[in-house]
């Protein structure tokens, strides 16, 4: 008896590095009034096959909307924490273009309050279609 094929994992990626926008995101009060740059970088996982099969934009996910739509969610309803802001992204992604079936999403806040030199504040998370 032949045992059940082994989904092959989706390789496909499109990243998108480097989304800027102004938001209004933190626990303190100077950075919900002033506000501060952060920067997203997506890797969205898809199989690009049928969209370049067809050279059809309608079969992937169109990254110049996304990007317009990250840059909106960082600009919009403050959250306390960047990772808040991770999972808005990722929920986003994920309900919005049915082909991603799986998201690395990376928010950067380079101008976090820390007392001491650093280069950026980071966090990432995966999150993949139930």
């Amino acid at each position: 008896m032949a045992s059940p094929a082994t989904p092959v994992p989706v390789r496909d990626r499109i990243r998108l590095s480097g989304l800027k926008a102004t938001g209004y995101h933190g626990v303190f009060d100077h950075e919900r009034r002033d506000g501060q740059e952060f920067t997203v970088d997506l890797v969205l996982y898809t199989d690009l096959r049928p969209a370049a099969a067809a050279d059809d934009l309608t079969l992937t996910a169109h990254y110049g909307e996304l990007a317009e739509q990250v840059c909106a969610l960082i600009a919009g309803e403050p959250v306390n924490l960047i990772e808040t802001l991770a999972e808005r992204i990722a929920d986003h992604v994920l309900a919005g273009f049915g082909v991603v079936e799986a998201v690395d999403v990376t928010v950067h806040k380079p101008h976090a309050p820390i007392t001491v030199p650093f280069g950026d504040v980071e966090i990432q998370i995966h999150r993949e279609r139930a």
